[in-house]
């Protein structure tokens, strides 16, 4: 005779009930309709083996699912108990020591390493030996990265920056008027850089090559004049950038709005764009003209991104200076498709900054009357 089959599943009337509707619901895990469908054939009276065969299991799970049932119940037999929690490696006040470390700084390398903390553990005999995976994962859930640094700069809110702010944020929000065009002025250096081996170009199944080492062919300047009210720009490549570069920008900006009254420029607070560079390459009547031609504003220290020109800055980063150009005359060359492009398209700057908005946003920083 063969072996009585141990641990019989006998189901009362009313647990046959509550897995049939936990099968019928689908509401449940996977695992736990599963198990209820083993409870049910075997209490049928099927092999185990048939019922492995049924649902794809192995008959040591479907032994072991009515081993859980006669010992512990339906309860036991659907779900797992809780596994207890394993302690932490490092206790609060082991964790406040580590925490203590991240935020100061190591001597001798520029960021903490997990590995440069677990030994600094050691070191201070805070533990007798430690894991940088368990210090990671300690650093991990209280959100601290000690190899990430951001660099911010922080502009000082006082009556020069609103009224800087403000004058600019109203300058940008006037509608255009041909008599007085808005133009946004900027600057950049740009470095040459040439090949020493050719790229290799792309073919099917493999993408363009680049060695990546390069060759220094020295620096440009870059001005942009940017009008955002009728979507135009110029681009202009210098091989200097000073005061005579500058005048000489201003003339030729004035000279394409002839029938302008007023250019009112918006400007950062570089050394060499004020009315002062007119001076120094002009005569004092054609710098005064020149000067009285234009309305300047400028940016506040640090907010140079109120200048709409810097949008001008990214998008010409991203859409044409990644690549390697060694001359000024190849500079120019991608420079003028980009601008062309670009004017032709007349886009526009979406600029939604505006005074009120300042006011509300930046209320908390603006100098309180008494």
């Amino acid at each position: 005779m063969g072996r009585q089959k141990q641990w019989v599943v006998k189901l009362k009337d009313e647990e046959r009930q509550q897995l049939a509707d936990m099968t019928r619901k689908g509401v449940l895990s996977a695992r736990v309709m599963i198990r209820a469908r083993l409870l049910l054939l075997s209490d049928q009276g099927l092999l185990d083996r048939d019922i492995a065969e049924r649902h794809g299991v192995n008959p040591a799970t479907v032994a072991s699912i009515r081993r859980k049932y006669v010992e512990g119940g339906l309860q036991a037999a659907l779900y797992e108990k809780a596994r207890p929690k394993q302690a932490p490696k490092l206790n609060p006040q082991q964790t406040s020591i580590l925490i203590a470390e991240v935020c100061s700084a190591p001597e001798g390398r520029e960021t903490w390493t997990m590995q440069l903390l677990a030994d600094r553990l050691v070191t201070l005999g805070v533990v007798d030996r430690i894991s940088d995976e368990t210090v990671r994962r300690t650093l991990k859930k209280r959100a601290l990265k000690p190899w990430q640094v951001q660099s911010w700069c922080v502009a000082q809110v006082g009556a020069d920056f609103v009224w800087r702010m403000e004058q600019v944020l109203d300058t940008s929000a006037q509608p255009y008027d041909p008599l007085r065009p808005v133009v946004c002025f900027d600057e950049k250096s740009y470095q040459l850089l040439d090949h020493v081996r050719e790229p290799l170009p792309p073919v099917p199944g493999s993408p363009a090559r680049v060695d990546h080492e390069d060759k220094r062919c020295g620096t440009v300047n870059f001005f942009v004049a940017f009008e955002p009210l009728t979507g135009q720009r110029t681009v202009t490549v210098t091989e200097w950038r000073g005061n005579a570069e500058f005048a000489a920008q201003l003339q030729a900006r004035e000279l394409r709005s002839p029938q302008a009254e007023k250019i009112c420029l918006v400007l950062d607070q570089l050394s060499t764009h004020t009315p002062a560079a007119l001076y120094q390459h002009f005569s004092a009547e054609e710098a005064r003209r020149l000067s009285r031609r234009f309305e300047w504003s400028y940016t506040p220290k640090h907010v140079s991104w109120l200048n709409m020109a810097e949008l001008e800055w990214s998008a010409l980063q991203r859409q044409c200076l990644g690549q390697r150009l060694a001359t000024k005359q190849a500079v120019e060359r991608e420079l003028l498709a980009w601008q062309t492009d670009r004017n032709t398209r007349s886009v526009r700057v979406n600029w939604q900054f505006s005074t009120p908005a300042a006011r509300e946003t930046l209320k908390r920083h603006y100098p309180a009357c008494e």
